[in-house]
C-alpha cells in the first residue's frame, strides 16, 4: 500500500482544524489536511452562522408586537413568507461557507485529501486505502447531533440541526426536545415565525441556566411565548403522518420534531483503540485540557470532537495549542481563557467566568439588578431580564456572572474580559458609564456588589481616583 510521510497530519477540516493548519502552515513543515463528509465548518453551515441568520429574521418579524405602543399603525397586517425567508437564511448560509471554503480547502491541492481516516497505529492512519505516516497527529472531527436509534425509525419528521436548515417551508407544529442553548434558540425563533411550538426537555432549567434566580426568570420570560414542558423524557410514536410526543402525563400531537438533546464526539471508525490509550465509556482517551496532547503521545485533540466546550473561540484555541505542540518538541501548556457562554435567544441568557454552582457560598456575595426599571431596556420596549455578579468577599475580584438580559452578549463581553484581567468590582465602579445605556444596568449590579465587600476603593471614593494615585 501506497505510504506517505508528513510531519503533521490534521483530521478534520473544521474551525478547529483550520485554526490548527494557521500554526502548522507557519511553521513550514509538511502536511496534510484530512476531511471526511462535507467541507465547511460546523459553525458556517449547520451551527452558529445560519441559526443567527433565523434569529434575526424572527427577532425582527416579533418586533412588529411592539409597534403599536410607539404608535406605528399597519403592523397588524405585517405578515412573514416562510419559503422566502427560509430561502435569505440558506442564502447567507452557503456565503458563510463559501467563504470559509475559499479561504482554507478551495486550492489546497494534494494537502487537502477528502476521505476518512482511522489510526492503524500511533503515528499512522489509512485514509483512502492509503498510508499516511505523520510525526505528530491532530484530531479534529468535530461532533454530530444525537438523535436516539429508536427515532431516526421516523425518517424526516424528526429534525436536528443538520437537517432544519434544508428546509423550504415549516410545519405549523413542532415539539422541540431539548432546550439547551440550540433548542431554546431556535424553538423562540420558530414560534416567532408562526409555529406552533412546545419546547421539553428532562431538566428543570433551560438554556444551559445555573443560577437559581436567572432559572427563574428565564422560565417565567420565555414560557409566556410557549409552553414548556420540564423534569420528564420525552417519548415519541407515529399517528399517521405525525408524531405524538409524550413526556411525564403530558402528550400532544405535533406535525415535527426537533431533536436538540446534544451532540456526539465523531469518535467512531477513528481506531482510537490502536492508541493503547485507555478509553473512557464514550470512546474518548484521556488528554490534557492545557496541552490538548493525548497521553505521551504526539496526538492531540481540538474542538467539538472532546465535547467539552463547544463553542467557535474554543475551537479556535484548542486548535492554535494543538496546532503549535504538533510542530515543536517540546510540548507546552496554555492558560485557557475565561469561560464565555452566549444564548441568542431574546433576551440574551449568557454565563461568563465561575458558574453559580461552583462557587463557595461562604466566600461569595452578588450583585443584582432586575431589568424592568432600567431606563435604556424600558425605551427599547426589553426591560425584562435579570444580571447576577458575582465577587469575592474579602477582595472584591470578579468572579463570573450569568444573566437573562438585553443585549447581553455586550455584557457578558465587559464582565469576560474583566474578570480575566483580574478586576475587582471597585475597579470596574471607576470605569466611565455613559447614560442612558444598557451598561447601567451593569453598573447598578455593580454597586449592589460593592456595598457586599469588604475591599474599598482609596479615600472610600467609588467612581473617582484622587489626582496622583495612579
Amino acid at each position: 500500500m501506497e505510504e506517505t510521510h508528513v510531519d503533521v497530519a490534521i483530521i478534520g477540516s473544521g474551525s478547529a482544524g483550520l485554526y490548527a493548519l494557521s500554526q502548522v502552515r507557519r511553521s513550514g513543515k509538511r502536511f496534510v489536511l484530512i476531511n471526511g463528509g462535507e467541507p465547511g465548518t460546523t459553525c458556517a453551515r449547520v451551527g452558529c452562522m445560519p441559526s443567527k441568520a433565523l434569529i434575526q429574521v424572527a427577532e425582527d418579524y416579533h418586533r412588529r408586537t411592539t409597534y403599536g405602543r410607539f404608535g406605528v399603525d399597519g403592523h397588524q397586517e405585517m405578515s412573514l413568507d416562510i419559503p422566502e425567508a427560509m430561502e435569505y437564511v440558506q442564502d447567507l448560509r452557503d456565503t458563510f461557507v463559501d467563504r470559509v471554503l475559499s479561504n482554507s480547502t478551495d486550492n489546497m491541492g494534494d494537502e487537502f485529501i477528502e476521505g476518512y481516516a482511522r489510526f492503524l497505529e500511533p503515528g499512522l492512519l489509512e485514509v483512502n486505502a492509503r498510508n499516511i505516516r505523520a510525526d505528530s497527529i491532530i484530531i479534529a472531527t468535530g461532533s454530530r447531533p444525537l438523535v436516539p436509534e429508536p427515532w431516526k425509525a421516523f425518517g424526516d419528521l424528526v429534525l436536528t440541526t443538520d437537517t432544519l436548515f434544508e428546509q423550504e417551508s415549516l410545519p405549523k407544529s413542532m415539539a422541540v426536545i431539548g432546550l439547551g442553548v440550540i433548542g431554546l434558540e431556535i424553538g423562540q425563533s420558530l414560534c416567532r415565525m408562526g409555529v406552533q411550538i412546545t419546547g421539553i426537555d428532562q431538566l428543570q432549567t433551560i438554556g444551559g441556566a445555573d443560577d437559581p434566580e436567572v432559572s427563574k426568570a428565564a422560565l417565567e420570560i420565555i414560557g409566556k411565548e410557549f409552553p414548556i414542558w420540564l423534569g420528564h423524557r420525552a417519548e415519541l410514536s407515529r399517528e399517521g403522518d405525525r408524531l405524538r410526543v409524550s413526556a411525564g402525563d403530558r402528550d400532544l400531537v405535533v406535525d415535527k420534531v426537533l431533536a436538540s438533546i446534544g451532540r456526539v464526539p465523531n469518535l467512531s471508525g477513528l481506531g482510537l483503540e490502536t492508541l493503547g490509550i485507555a478509553l473512557d465509556a464514550n470512546g474518548m482517551p484521556e488528554f490534557d485540557r492545557n496541552s490538548m496532547q493525548v497521553g505521551d503521545l504526539r496526538v492531540f485533540m481540538a474542538g467539538d470532537v472532546t465535547g467539552e466546550r463547544p463553542v467557535l473561540h474554543e475551537a479556535g484555541d484548542e486548535g492554535r495549542i494543538a496546532g503549535y505542540n504538533a510542530v515543536n518538541d517540546e510540548i507546552r501548556a496554555f492558560k485557557r481563557k475565561t469561560p464565555l457562554n452566549i444564548n441568542f435567544c431574546d433576551p440574551n441568557m449568557c454565563s461568563v467566568g465561575e458558574r453559580w454552582s461552583e462557587l463557595d457560598p461562604a466566600t461569595t456575595a452578588v450583585g443584582e439588578i432586575k431589568f424592568a426599571p432600567v431606563g435604556r431596556a424600558l425605551i427599547m420596549g426589553k426591560n425584562k431580564g435579570i444580571l447576577r455578579v458575582y465577587g469575592d468577599k474579602a477582595s472584591g475580584r470578579i468572579l463570573g456572572a450569568e444573566m437573562i438580559a438585553p443585549k447581553g452578549e455586550t455584557l457578558a463581553h465587559l464582565l469576560s474580559w474583566s474578570i480575566q484581567q483580574q478586576l475587582t468590582v471597585g475597579d470596574l465602579l471607576r470605569m466611565p458609564f455613559y447614560h442612558p445605556v444598557i451598561e447601567e444596568a451593569l453598573q447598578a449590579a455593580l454597586y449592589d456588589l460593592y456595598a457586599k465587600v469588604e475591599a474599598k476603593n482609596a479615600g472610600g471614593i467609588t467612581e473617582l481616583v484622587p489626582l496622583g494615585a495612579g
